[in-house]
């Protein structure tokens, strides 16, 4: 019974400081990989991040791609087909991965957490929600849920999926309190650091309200070292090497 105990409580404990580098679109800066790339992520579980984050939208045909812009070298994600996507190629020569593929590289990788970011559709609301409900399908299919995280800027579609599935939900617009995002459903505050820099009371009432705290995307050493001193529990970062070596200290 002791020692039941004692892995619940390891397993719900805030994340040391060891765990708390978030790599930003993959680890691509110093590494010179495409962002968003399959590259990137074997990069960020080689350097042991604590997860890579990734963008994914949805193609006139209903397939999730993975970019962060919604256009791919030129065509339109939400009006182009998947196999119009495949006629270009990162500059790696790698494919725009499909985030099944993105996934799938993912969970080879057992310690490296995914963080899904659920892009706002350009042709509106419903077709956010579709490209939610295909993330939330797609992580079901591959039985990923104990190793995904959902996160967004379109607050209403965010609300939506916390009633449609049980994976932890992160809100990165950072104009809601975090009461009020506790009371909408969601898991997580993630807000650019700049939001905690001018509301520097939200992170202790995040957590006295179980949310977990990240910030993005935090580059500098100075702001690094600022968020740290706040203690929050994530740090999303295009420098992922910065992020682990002060976390070493």
């Amino acid at each position: 019974m002791k020692n039941l105990i004692l892995f619940f409580a390891v397993l719900f404990s805030t994340p040391s400081i060891s765990q708390k580098t978030i790599a930003h679109r993959g680890a691509w800066k110093m590494s010179e990989n495409p962002q968003n790339s399959i590259a990137a992520l074997q990069e960020a579980a080689r350097l042991k991040c604590f997860a890579t984050e990734f963008d994914v939208h949805l193609t006139k045909d209903n397939i999730l791609v993975v970019n962060h812009d919604d256009d791919f070298q030129g065509m339109k994600i939400a009006t182009s087909t998947y196999a119009e996507l495949l006629t270009k190629k990162l500059t790696n020569g790698e494919k725009i991965p499909t985030a099944e593929d993105y996934l799938k590289e993912g969970l080879k990788h057992k310690n490296l957490r995914l963080i899904l970011e659920i892009k706002t559709s350009p042709l509106g609301l419903e077709r956010t929600k579709e490209t939610a409900n295909a993330a939330v399908n797609l992580v079901k299919k591959l039985k990923a849920k104990k190793h995904v995280d959902f996160i967004l800027f379109d607050f209403e579609t965010g609300v939506y999926l916390s009633k449609i599935t049980k994976t932890s939900i992160g809100y990165l617009t950072g104009n809601k309190t975090p009461e009020e995002l506790k009371t909408a459903g969601f898991k997580q505050m993630d807000y650019h650091f700049s939001v905690y820099q001018k509301n520097p009371d939200y992170i202790s009432r995040a957590k006295k309200l179980k949310l977990s705290v990240n910030c993005w995307t935090v580059n500098s050493e100075k702001d690094v070292e600022e968020m740290l001193a706040k203690n929050v529990d994530f740090i999303t970062t295009d420098e992922p090497e910065l992020v682990l070596e002060k976390t070493k200290k």
